[in-house]
């Protein structure tokens, strides 16, 4: 079967993610309608008459039917425009590429520390299943996948900050202005969220490794006089390596959320924070828009790990 241009691929991909983009922001501008109060009533401020509250609502279209709002907005945003926040006027476009750096960084920084533990951790035991380091391992994994992010968070706080005064407790800083002093306020953040991640890729590639180590024609390569290091690298690895792309996408995905979390413990200003501040506030384009951009990055980094898994095996393209 013939191979299908890159360009094809990437265009069947983007088609087969419309309906993901459709149902992931109608269902976020659903629920934030079911949210308690009303941003008219927060506009208009207090002891406002109910007249202007009606004005209120009128100039920002929240009078109008559920579906056209969402009509509304969904034409903006395939054009670039993701409206303004109602209570500070900002474009929420602007307000989106201020916070995304120090989102990227986080995310960046526990995916390549989940990646530098877990897959080492991974061959290790796969090798000697079974055997004492192979235990230590899925015990790690075990509570790397038990231990909730956000108390993982507050013990980093409390004792690698407040007592040790290592790192810094809150904040973030320009990578642009000063690299260093953004990784160092990235760091302990990134290990809340890179504690799952490595225990994930753990136990994946462990479980990936065995199956492929355990094969008929594994055997047989040991039967031939390859060496164990050989084999694990020149053909162990390679057969994972789709499984172990798989892995990687969806560990940036649920990162990426888990910031969330993360950055209301740490007083970080990234994408995380910026959508429970609007969401608190009831700041619907706020909210609505960072949902967008998350699902535009989920769905990029997707595409990425498909492309790189139709590269390492052509059948999964064919």
């Amino acid at each position: 079967m013939a191979r299908r241009s890159p360009a094809k691929v990437i265009g069947s991909r983007l088609l087969q993610a419309l309906p993901v983009i459709l149902l992931a922001t109608f269902m976020v501008f659903s629920l934030l309608k079911l949210v308690p109060g009303d941003i008219a009533v927060t506009l208009a401020g207090d002891n406002a008459s109910d007249i202007r509250i009606a004005e209120i609502k009128r100039i920002y279209g929240l009078d109008r039917p559920f579906m056209v709002q969402y009509g509304a907005w969904l034409g903006k945003a395939v054009q670039g425009d993701l409206s303004q926040s109602l209570l500070s006027g900002e474009k929420v476009a602007d307000s989106i590429a201020r916070a995304f750096p120090n989102t990227l960084l986080i995310v960046a920084i526990a995916l390549m520390l989940a990646l530098a533990t877990g897959i080492p951790m991974g061959i290790v035991a796969a090798i000697k299943p079974n055997g004492w380091v192979d235990k230590i391992v899925s015990m790690v994994a075990s509570l790397g996948v038990a231990i909730p992010v956000f108390w993982l968070a507050m013990i980093l706080v409390a004792e690698i900050s407040l007592k040790l005064n290592w790192l810094p407790a809150t904040g973030a800083k320009s990578f642009a202005v000063s690299p260093w002093d953004a990784i160092r306020h990235a760091l302990l953040p990134a290990i809340a969220i890179a504690a799952y991640g490595m225990a994930e890729v753990a136990r994946q590639l462990r479980g990936s490794l065995l199956e492929v180590l355990s094969s008929q024609y594994v055997r047989t390569l040991h039967a031939k006089g390859l060496s164990m290091s050989r084999i694990l690298w020149q053909h162990g690895l390679k057969n994972v390596s789709v499984n172990l792309f798989t892995i990687i996408s969806l560990l940036v995905n649920r990162m990426l959320a888990a910031t969330v979390v993360v950055e209301a413990v740490f007083a970080i200003p990234g994408l995380g924070s910026l959508i429970v501040r609007g969401a608190i506030q009831r700041d619907f384009p706020i909210v609505q828009g960072v949902v967008f951009a998350m699902v535009i990055v989920v769905i990029l980094v997707n595409l990425i790990a498909d492309l790189l898994c139709a590269a390492v095996d052509p059948r999964i393209e064919q």
